[in-house]
């Protein structure tokens, strides 16, 4: 009788281990394919398709004509001028993105390395950290106008100081001037971003076993070859994943600029966002060449973002002993 009871007690376990919660997720998942598929994926095809033809103006936007690649050999061509404002704002974009991106890595690293630091036991880190990311939270039109309001010609705060202290003896026009602008632009990228960036190699250091910090204390090594030897060979993907996003993100710049100097002076701190914007957007609303704008600036990040990935690829002994015997 015993055993009979035993058997029995055992055989509603045996079947609630064999319940499988599996399609459940499956439900959960769902929601974010229907998104992405009606936001993301559908105005992905949308737009390559649109870059092949003569949508230009409202009413050719749904009924339009395939004209193969004439969208792109029109931005190929250096002599036109849509080419020319196509690829300067490309150039903008790319030198407002290394000013702000540079120190941005470099800032965070730092602070990530400090804050993370056992030998340093710095005090008030929560407070330092929220302070930092705190830009990151206020939204760009108001950090935009915040800005321009600080710079603004002939009188703003900004050089209401400087006439002050004596450094101009009148009022200087920062959006009027190129190395300014971008300046400004570039500093607030930075300002919004670093503090994001450094959250994230944080999360990235903190994953790292304690252990191998424990081993280079004992062994005697500074907190310089802890970084170097230890520290940043291990969040090479975190690195990774930074800079693949900034890339996107700077590529894709378009609010700060849009907001502050509408791509003056002399179409200096034009973007190539902007640059879509304003051809989709403005009369006489060149669909068409915005999409084959959109397309090559789509290929442009993927191709940065491979060769960024083959560049940041860790690589086993073996595997380089094999490309040097190639050589």
């Amino acid at each position: 009788m015993q055993k009979v009871s035993a058997n029995s007690q055992l055989a509603p376990r045996r079947k609630r281990k064999s319940i499988s919660y599996d399609k459940y997720g499956y439900l959960f998942v769902v929601p974010f394919f229907i998104v992405f598929l009606i936001f993301q994926l559908y105005p992905i095809f949308f737009t390559f398709r649109t870059s092949l033809t003569d949508a230009a103006g409202w009413n050719k936007i749904l009924e339009n004509d395939i004209i193969g690649f004439a969208n792109f050999a029109k931005l190929f061509d250096f002599g036109s001028e849509v080419s020319r404002y196509f690829w300067q704002s490309i150039g903008n974009t790319v030198i407002m993105w290394l000013c702000n991106f540079i120190p941005q890595i470099g800032m965070a690293l730092l602070l990530a390395s400090w804050f993370t630091d056992s030998r340093m036991h710095l005090k008030f880190q929560g407070g330092f950290k929220v302070m930092i990311f705190m830009p990151n939270i206020i939204t760009a039109a108001t950090i935009g106008m915040l800005f321009y309001s600080l710079f603004n010609y002939p009188v703003a705060p900004i050089n209401t100081l400087l006439q002050n202290l004596g450094i101009f003896n009148a009022p200087f026009e920062y959006f009027r001037s190129t190395a300014a602008s971008r300046g400004i632009v570039s500093f607030i990228q930075w300002w919004m971003w670093y503090g994001n960036t450094m959250i994230i190699m944080i999360a990235g250091i903190l994953g790292i076993s304690p252990s191998l910090f424990e081993a280079s204390l004992v062994d005697g090594c500074t907190s310089r070859q802890v970084f170097w030897k230890i520290t940043l060979p291990l969040i090479k993907p975190i690195l990774l994943y930074n800079l693949v996003t900034s890339l996107v993100g700077g590529l894709t710049m378009f609010d700060i600029p849009h907001l502050m100097t509408q791509g003056n002076p002399n179409y200096t701190t034009n973007t190539v966002a902007r640059f879509i914007y304003t051809q989709a957007f403005e009369s006489p609303n060149n669909f068409n060449m915005a999409s084959a704008a959109s397309v090559i600036l789509f290929f442009i990040i993927v191709i940065c973002s491979l060769i960024l990935s083959f560049i940041m690829k860790d690589r086993n002994p073996a595997e380089k002993k094999l490309r040097r015997a190639g050589k």
